[in-house]
């Protein structure tokens, strides 16, 4: 799949109503777990090289939306992004220039742990869903935070 077939799904997607959070921290989940999946099978260094291409798909199409100018993520949290989008094609290009198995180590953990990012409820988030908000209790049930800033629409990270 191109990069701009893989970016026109994941758009079609938005627009069709999915939770853009979710979506995007499933899908750094399920490259995580392909990644792991790969490291576990050193031998098969075709199965390496697609997870870790599949990887670098998702991770062009985050670079791609926080490029855009019309993106939402602030500016600082885009920058940041970036910079770790780039990170991420420098490791993919070693990945696969070498298909080292301890390489994919850094891959799978900034996945996991942007995922749980994404995937954690905001503050403020939980407590609108779940009953009114009082002035004394806002922001209070949650517990969680958000490390993007950000609360919807196109790419969240």
């Amino acid at each position: 799949m191109s990069n701009d077939t893989a970016l026109h799904s994941y758009n079609r997607f938005h627009k069709a109503g999915g939770a853009p959070r979710e979506t995007e921290g499933r899908a750094l989940l399920e490259a995580a777990r392909r990644l792991s999946e790969a490291q576990q099978n050193p031998d098969d260094r075709k199965g390496l090289r697609e997870a870790a291409r599949l990887n670098w798909r998702l991770w062009t199409i985050f670079q791609a939306e926080l490029s855009a100018p019309e993106c939402p993520v602030p500016q600082e949290i885009r920058v940041n992004m970036l910079n770790l989008c780039n990170f991420v094609d420098r490791r993919t290009v070693a990945v696969l220039a070498e298909a080292k198995p301890h390489l994919l180590d850094v891959l799978i953990n900034v996945n996991r742990q942007i995922a749980a990012g994404l995937l954690t409820t905001p503050e403020g988030e939980q407590g609108a869903q779940d009953e009114p908000a009082s002035a004394e209790g806002a922001g209070e049930k949650s517990g969680t935070s958000d490390p993007t800033g950000s609360s919807g629409g196109g790419i969240t990270i």
